[in-house]
C-alpha cells in the first residue's frame, strides 16, 4: 500500500500536504504513473537556464557516486520546476525502472509523478527524505529517495538534488549525506558568480575553509555579487533588499576597504572578528579574485582620475573628523553629518567615485 493510505497519526505534516494536492489533482494512489518528458522547446529553456548549475553540480555528484553507487542509489539533479537537468549512476541504462526516472527533460514535479523527495524537497524548501510507503503512487513505492533544494547566488532556489535508490535497504544518513552535497554545490554557484574579492566567514572560534563557511563575493567597488546559504543566516541579511543590491558596508560595521586592504596584505590570513549591523560579530578571511579586470578603473577599483580621488580623500577626512568629535560613536558621527550609518562606511571607505 502507498504513503496515501498509511495511518494519518504517523504521517509528517509535509507529507500529508503533499498527498492532499494529489488527491485535489485528481490523482489517485491505483493510477499508472507515466515519466514523460516536457516538451521539446521547455526541455531546451530548462538545458539553457541551468548549464551553471549542472557546471556547478557534476563533479559533486561524482563524488556522490562513490559513496553511494554499491548500494543501487543514484543521483538525479533537477531544476526549479523538478525537470531533470542532469543524472549520474552505473546501473540507470540497464534497469529501466532506474532508467524511468532518471532521463534528462522527464518531468518529476509532484503534479506529474506524485509526492517524491524531489517535490518535497522544492515545496518546503528543506531537505527530505521518503520511504518506500510515503511515497503517493502504488508504482513509485519501490524507490526511496532522499532531496534537497539548492539556492542560488541571489536566494532564490535554482533546483534540487536527489539521490534515489531501487530495492535497496533504506538508509537515513541520506537525509544528511543530500544535505552535505546540496550545500557543496551551492558554494561552487557561488563562486562561479564574477567578484573582485571573496569574503569567508564563520563564528569566532571556528576555521574558516570549510564546506560550512558563509561566503560573500564583491565587486571592485564593494558591492555584493553574491552570497550563499550560510552567510545570509550568519548576517541575518538577504543578497538583495526591494530589489537593490548590498554594498559591503549594509552587511559589516566597518569600512569595506579594509577587507580589500587585509586581502592585499596577506591573502588568506584571518582577521580579527568583524562586527555586524546585528550587533554580532564573525570572524572573517578574505582573498582576492582577480580573473576578472576590473573595467574602467584600476586594481580593486582605484580611481584612475587624481580628482576623484582628492575628493574621496576630502570626503573620508570629514567622516574620520565627525567620528572623533563623536568619540567614536558611528550613529552619533553619522546623524550629525546627515547620513545613514551604512553611507559613512562608504564615504570612508568609498574607492574609484566621486560621489
Amino acid at each position: 500500500m502507498s504513503g496515501a493510505g498509511t495511518q494519518q497519526c504517523d504521517v509528517a505534516p509535509w507529507l500529508m500536504a503533499s498527498w492532499q494536492r494529489c488527491l485535489i489533482n485528481g490523482q489517485r494512489p491505483d493510477d499508472d504513473v507515466v515519466f514523460n518528458h516536457v516538451q521539446r522547446s521547455n526541455a531546451k529553456a530548462a538545458a539553457d537556464e541551468s548549464l551553471d548549475l549542472v557546471k556547478a553540480a557534476q563533479p559533486v555528484m561524482a563524488k556522490l557516486l562513490q559513496a553511494v553507487a554499491d548500494a543501487r542509489y543514484f543521483a538525479i539533479l533537477t531544476n526549479a520546476q523538478g525537470v531533470v537537468i542532469d543524472v549520474n549512476g552505473p546501473h540507470i541504462k540497464h534497469d529501466k525502472r532506474m532508467h524511468n526516472i532518471a532521463r534528462v527533460g522527464v518531468d518529476l514535479s509532484e503534479r506529474a509523478v506524485g509526492t517524491t523527495a524531489i517535490g518535497g524537497a522544492l515545496q518546503e524548501q528543506r531537505t527530505v527524505y521518503l520511504h518506500h510507503n510515503e511515497h503517493f503512487f502504488n508504482a513509485t513505492n519501490i524507490y526511496s529517495c532522499a532531496g534537497a533544494p539548492l539556492i542560488g547566488p541571489d536566494g532564490t532556489c535554482v533546483g534540487m538534488l536527489d539521490i534515489t535508490g531501487l530495492d535497496t535497504p533504506e538508509h537515513g544518513a541520506l537525509h544528511h549525506f543530500v544535505a552535505h552535497s546540496a550545500q557543496r554545490i551551492e558554494n561552487a554557484l557561488t563562486l562561479q558568480r564574477d567578484h573582485q574579492l571573496l569574503i569567508r566567514l564563520n563564528w569566532p572560534g571556528q576555521q574558516t575553509g570549510q564546506d560550512a563557511d558563509g561566503l560573500v563575493c564583491l565587486d571592485h567597488d564593494g558591492w555584493v555579487t553574491a552570497a550563499n546559504v550560510n552567510a545570509r543566516n550568519m548576517l541575518g541579511q538577504p543578497l538583495q533588499q526591494s530589489g537593490q543590491m548590498l554594498h559591503a558596508s549594509d552587511l559589516f560595521a566597518a569600512p569595506f576597504e579594509w577587507l580589500f586592504d587585509q586581502a592585499n596584505r596577506a591573502p588568506g590570513a584571518p582577521l580579527e572578528t568583524v562586527p555586524t549591523w546585528n550587533g554580532l560579530r564573525l570572524s572573517v578571511t578574505s582573498s582576492k579574485h582577480t580573473h576578472r579586470a576590473s573595467h574602467s578603473t584600476g586594481q580593486l577599483g582605484h580611481s584612475l582620475n587624481p580628482s576623484a580621488n582628492s575628493l574621496r580623500d576630502i570626503e573620508a577626512a570629514a567622516v574620520r573628523k565627525a567620528i572623533d568629535d563623536a568619540r567614536g560613536n558611528v550613529a552619533m558621527a553619522a546623524k550629525q553629518l546627515g547620513i545613514s550609518r551604512s553611507t559613512l562606511y562608504r564615504r570612508l571607505g568609498q574607492r574609484g567615485s566621486s560621489s
